[in-house]
């Protein structure tokens, strides 16, 4: 006998509310809330993520566990960042996010979470500087903060999420919203399949230009992520300030 889960039903309640009428007077009141919540939520991440100093942000799924290779070279890499300078930003709960905070961590280096509330999988892990971890319910604030307080961008394996952030910063490059500071791929094999459909359809297509896939950096390990990053600071006579 099939047993109901409890998530079929929030699903169904959030559909039916998306076609639901309302008048102007709960429109009017509930929006209004929405934007004073989004607001303070943009005033807190702005207020303690300014002072942080030129930092690395590392993407990466929340279940890659710890005997995992990728799990050890996130480690690896954080580590080495910190040893260069920089500090390391991540997205604050358990797998690939856990690894970067511990290997910054355990380097006495700054150690960011920008953290989102799920209904599962993810809650803060242990290794961030607890006057450097934010929560926010808003999935867009988070990917603004993530942006504005990186200088560079590091993804590891992941899946969805890693995908959409992976795609907001070569968005946020390729039209130059933001400089082209380096964003690196680690793990040739695993975005192999990917970057084969984005040559083969994107670029046959016309829908990118050819140039833009020099936007991205693939490399296999640690050093040469983290030589990418030091490459950029050096090519720009800039380094970094704590």
């Amino acid at each position: 006998m099939k047993v109901d889960d409890p998530n079929d039903h929030l699903e169904e309640d959030k559909i039916k509310k998306a076609f639901k009428d309302r008048d102007w007077n709960e429109i009017k009141s509930s929006d209004s809330w929405a934007i004073f919540k989004i607001l303070a939520e943009f005033v807190d991440g702005f207020e303690k993520l300014a002072k942080i100093g030129p930092c690395v942000c590392i993407f990466g799924s929340a279940r890659t566990l710890p005997d995992n290779p990728y799990y050890k070279m996130t480690e690896e890499i954080a580590a080495k960042l910190v040893r260069h300078g920089y500090g390391v930003i991540t997205g604050g709960g358990p797998g690939i996010m856990e690894a970067a905070n511990k290997g910054a961590k355990d380097q006495g280096g700054k150690s960011v979470g920008v953290n989102i509330r799920l209904p599962h999988e993810q809650s803060h892990n242990i290794y961030i500087d607890l006057d450097k971890l934010i929560t926010f319910d808003y999935f867009f604030v988070r990917k603004v903060m993530f942006v504005k307080y990186s200088q560079g961008f590091i993804v590891m394996p992941g899946g969805f999420g890693t995908l959409d952030e992976l795609f907001e910063a070569l968005t946020l490059i390729q039209t130059k919203k933001i400089g082209r500071f380096p964003l690196v791929l680690v793990g040739r094999e695993y975005w192999k399949g990917l970057f084969d459909w984005i040559q083969k359809i994107l670029i046959t297509e016309k829908n990118i230009n050819e140039e833009d896939l020099e936007l991205v950096n693939l490399v296999d390990t640690a050093s040469e992520a983290v030589k990418v990053i030091d490459d950029f600071y050096s090519k720009y006579l800039l380094s970094p300030n704590f």
